[in-house]
């Protein structure tokens, strides 16, 4: 309850922040255009509030448009902007067009008609067109997204609503404010008075700074002078909420586990008391290596399974994958089935053709399912990449491991759990006790005392040293003269989402860590090249531009360095950095 009324009050707080402010002539004037009324500013900011819950519901708990680029919703919602604009500027000359008169299905005909007769579709759309390029500098907004929404779309929805009613309502109010002020003055009467024309004008304008990114930069403006910074008032109110939310994920579903040296020649029923069943895995939302079919834990009752889960640019699942392949060479044949589970950290890993190429790359040819939904994830009482189940012949949960390392007790535990197998079935034939080449070789270079994973993006870039941590939207930053070991310092322009930070221009990283190898989850729409250097020595130059795992730096040796990468753009999104 609380953060639902935390919720309300993020919507009213955002109309003041920069991020709304850029939006504002085509809201209120759009309520105005062609005479006042409260129907049309009930319309303009309603359409934009479903517009928004829509366009975040199809991002966020589905794949619909995790393939389509920003910059396609930046000329979408931009050119309806404009057209609108247009329309407003020559109403007559607009009707006159050759393209109009001949295309009776043309939407643009339905555009400019309904949007000069007032109709109920000229502002609905006028609200709506903004939809796809809202961007919220809310905390609260980010919360619902990012915790709430994944675990329960229902909950999600309600904290949702009661956001963009509280943006609606507070828009409706300034709208409602503007056309008292339009209305004493007596001019919007005019279809092509000077009103109309300065008011197509400012269409015209925020149409092309949709579209250029130059709204982008008036929010960094804004910022930089210190106006409207809401989101400190709203993170007070979030204390509030209780640690016990339902945005947190659910761990009381988690199983009681035991390593192999616990589980001893017990029967099914001393097993029951000792170990929990392995839950069901999924629905899944695809399926790799299985020929697009469903898998479950049930058809493959009888076997010993290895579930691991894991997400494809995380370095640590790609540490372990050899093993995890090569213990399915080794006794796939001897009873054993692996699952990987799927379960993306950031979005482009919920796209399967990016699922798809990396089981390639990695060699993986046992079934993998896409975890989008964090179902199984969930099911299991998971927090960590990567993780591994080992699920006995009789479906219980007989070892469990997070993280790198420990390949040598794991594969352990498979033996044995094959060997028993083995025993019930009365199958011939010894399980090898002979342990893989990499297992004995394979530690994890965890042991030794490295720089922890550093996220970029706002729900989780706590070292952030020289900015808001927990602050979405566009920020300068300005770099330190000293450094503090394992603290994340940006420079330049940002654009900081729930999930990465992106730059706005030329900009900056600097990171001092303790390790050997860096590596960086970056991607790029069109493109960016970065230069890396190493203790002020340039070791590379790159191109980020597929959204995948990049190595930066390989020393000789671990130990302490200062890393600094130099962006030559705008357009890098930079999710993480994680070190070996």
């Amino acid at each position: 309850m609380v953060l639902l009324a935390v919720s309300f009050i993020a919507g009213v707080l955002t109309v003041l922040a920069p991020c709304i402010l850029p939006l504002l002539p085509v809201i209120v004037g759009g309520s105005i255009n062609g005479g006042t009324s409260i129907r049309r500013a009930v319309t303009v900011t309603v359409s934009l509030a479903v517009s928004v819950i829509a366009f975040t519901l199809l991002i966020k708990a589905s794949t619909v448009l995790i393939a389509v680029p920003q910059s396609f919703w930046n000329w979408f919602s931009g050119g309806i902007v404009i057209v609108f604009g247009l329309i407003t500027l020559y109403p007559r000359a607009w009707e006159k067009l050759p393209f109009l008169a001949k295309a009776s299905m043309s939407s643009n005909k339905l555009l400019s008609a309904g949007y000069k007769k007032q109709s109920f579709l000229g502002d609905m759309l006028v609200g709506a067109a903004l939809g796809p390029v809202f961007s919220t500098c809310s905390p609260t907004y980010f919360l619902v997204l990012a915790a709430v929404l994944p675990e329960s779309i229902t909950l999600g929805l309600v904290y949702l609503v009661a956001y963009s009613l509280g943006l609606s309502l507070a828009l409706l109010v300034i709208a409602f404010i503007g056309q008292r002020i339009v209305e004493q003055a007596g001019v919007a009467v005019d279809p092509s008075g000077w009103f109309k024309k300065i008011l197509g004008v400012l269409f015209l304008v925020v149409g092309l700074a949709i579209i250029s990114g130059a709204d982008k930069a008036l929010q960094v403006k804004i910022l930089d002078a210190g106006f409207f910074d809401v989101t400190k008032i709203e993170q007070k109110l979030l204390e509030l909420v209780p640690t016990g939310a339902p945005s947190q994920k659910k761990s009381e579903s988690a199983p009681k586990l035991a390593g192999p040296s616990e589980t001893g020649p017990l029967t099914p029923e001393e097993k029951r008391r000792a170990f929990q069943s392995a839950p069901e895995i999924g629905p899944a939302q695809g399926y790799v290596n299985t020929d697009g079919k469903p898998i479950t834990l049930a058809e493959l009752r009888g076997k010993v399974v290895l579930l691991d889960i894991w997400t494809y640019s995380c370095i640590n699942c790609q540490r372990t994958l050899p093993h995890v392949t090569g213990w399915y060479e080794k006794y796939k044949d001897q009873g054993l089935e692996i699952i990987g589970v799927h379960t993306p950290e950031f979005a482009f890993e919920r796209v399967q053709k990016n699922v798809e190429e990396a089981t390639r790359r990695f060699n993986i040819e046992y079934p993998v399912i896409l975890d989008n939904e964090y179902i199984t994830w969930d099911a299991y009482g998971n927090r960590y990449w990567p993780r591994k189940y080992l699920i006995d012949i009789d479906g219980f949960i007989v070892y469990d491991h997070i993280g790198e390392g420990a390949y040598e007790e794991t594969e352990r535990a498979i033996q044995k759990a094959l060997a028993e197998r083995n025993e019930r079935l009365g199958m011939t034939g010894a399980i090898s006790s002979e342990l893989s080449a990499l297992a004995t070789t394979g530690e994890p270079k965890s042991r030794i005392m490295r720089s922890p994973e550093v996220y970029f993006g706002a729900d989780r870039n706590r070292y952030l040293a020289n900015g808001a941590r927990g602050v979405r939207g566009p920020q300068t930053f300005s770099l330190p003269e000293s450094l503090s070991l394992n603290n994340l310092y940006l420079g330049g322009k940002w654009d900081i989402t729930e999930e990465a930070a992106q730059t706005l221009g030329a900009s900056h990283i600097v990171f001092k860590y303790r390790a050997k190898d860096v590596y960086i989850v970056a991607g790029s729409d069109n493109g960016v090249d970065i230069r890396v250097y190493n203790d002020d020595v340039l070791v590379k130059t790159l191109t980020i531009q597929a959204a995948k795992l990049y190595e930066l730096v390989s020393n000789a040796a671990h130990g302490e360095h200062v890393l600094r990468i130099e962006v030559s753009g705008r357009g890098l999104d930079a999710y993480t950095f994680t070190f070996g």
